[in-house]
């Protein structure tokens, strides 16, 4: 990054606005991705992220400028409604902003304002496409009719952007299917963390935190504890393993947390299972991922998760299921492992993997090689996409003239 922040210093600082419809307290992979975002360009721009205020207490302390509207949980979702248009302080920042680039994260109440300030000051508006909303919409409403209304509604603020990008090929495909008006480019994700140094204390600090045996395989799952991330799946693939001599992390919480602790408690594995809560020290988390054989994500709902990120960087590879959009960075037995969507093979592959330790190395190797990103990266991708934006609206201005 050091280069273009020094490139920088010779220009005016870019103003950035970064717009989202969720954020903390609440956490999930698109707060994070703002937050990554938001605190690398803050280095050497202006950056304001504007987004809701949240109804929990958030003791987070931030290093770039948060707006925050107001919001509401009237529609009894997980997350809070926001009502950007009636809070007269938000659009006073807003107005009084002066920005040079809009990025929105979110096609709701906050993305689309974001994204009329831009057409009504003639900047750029980029997007970044984070999540299948057709999904979210169906789970919601049951209804294909209003699926498809909403996921219309949601089209229609992305092309109104000049750019976007899914965070992946796969992700761009479903979103030029929902009827984006053109292939939406690729912008990877990418991770805070570095590889641990010193791996001989990281593994017995995990062993004598957790009383794990030293030859023990650890096996791993880091998110929210959500039935929709296929953690009930994993518990009874697991159950159909020949050897039982492992033992199974499920690291987070969520909703259906109680109840996946009781279904454990009454499984065939019970002594394997270990349910650690959320971990927020992020030292902690690493030795944990470095301490794992395999990072096991059978979810047939994430975009591209963070955590098979986190995984690759202490040299993890995670088990897939075939066709699912956050395995599109993955090809089988090369830098991960990609399972036909049954208990029985996803257990079969554990076995496959397990027995093979030049296999194992291989595809290890592969994972740090060919998923490892960090943010540093992506964030000066994505600076000079500013650049070439705000490059590009230029050459429109003019040619209009």
């Amino acid at each position: 990054m050091s280069d273009v922040i020094e490139n920088t210093k010779e220009n005016k600082k870019l103003k950035i606005g970064l717009f989202v419809d969720s954020f903390f307290p609440m956490v999930d992979g698109v707060v994070m991705v703002v937050d990554n975002y938001a605190k690398r360009l803050s280095k050497f721009c202006d950056v304001t992220v504007f987004t809701i205020k949240p109804k929990g207490k958030c003791d987070k302390k931030f290093d770039y400028k948060v707006v925050q509207s107001k919001s509401s949980n009237i529609l009894s979702v997980d997350y809070e409604v926001p009502l950007p248009r009636l809070d007269s302080n938000f659009k006073k920042a807003l107005k009084e902003s002066n920005l040079d680039i809009v990025h929105i994260h979110s096609p709701f109440g906050v993305g689309a304002m974001g994204v009329r300030y831009a057409k009504k000051h003639n900047i750029p508006a980029l997007a970044t496409m984070h999540s299948q909303y057709k999904q979210d919409f169906y789970r919601s409403t049951k209804s294909k009719t209003l699926t498809k209304i909403l996921t219309d509604n949601i089209m229609k603020v992305f092309n109104k952007c000049d750019e976007f990008y899914g965070v992946n090929d796969r992700i761009s495909e479903i979103f030029f299917e929902y009827g984006a008006k053109h292939m939406p480019l690729v912008q990877r994700n990418g991770t805070d963390m570095l590889p641990i140094e010193d791996k001989e204390n990281a593994l017995k600090l995990v062993n004598e935190k957790f009383g794990l045996k030293e030859d023990e395989p650890v096996f791993l799952f880091v998110g929210r504890i959500n039935a929709l991330k296929n953690v009930f799946f994993i518990l009874e693939a697991l159950e159909k393993l020949k050897n039982k001599n492992f033992k199974m992390f499920y690291v987070g919480d969520g909703q259906d947390f109680e109840e996946l602790k009781k279904t454990c408690k009454k499984s065939s594995i019970a002594d394997n299972i270990i349910m650690t809560g959320k971990i927020t020290d992020r030292d902690l988390l690493r030795a944990i991922y470095l301490r794992a054989k395999l990072f096991l994500f059978p979810s047939m709902y994430d975009a591209s998760s963070l955590v098979q990120i986190e995984a690759a960087s202490q040299g993890t590879p995670t088990i897939f299921l075939k066709g699912s959009a956050t395995s599109a960075t993955v090809t089988d037995y090369k830098n991960g492992f990609l399972s036909e969507p049954t208990t029985e093979k996803f257990a079969e592959k554990i076995e496959e993997i397990l027995n093979d330790e030049e296999l194992y190395k291989r595809v290890q190797e592969g994972a740090v090689r060919d998923l490892y990103v960090t943010w540093d990266d992506c964030v000066k991708e994505m600076y000079e996409k500013y650049l070439q934006a705000i490059e590009n609206k230029k050459k429109i201005k003019n040619d209009k003239k």
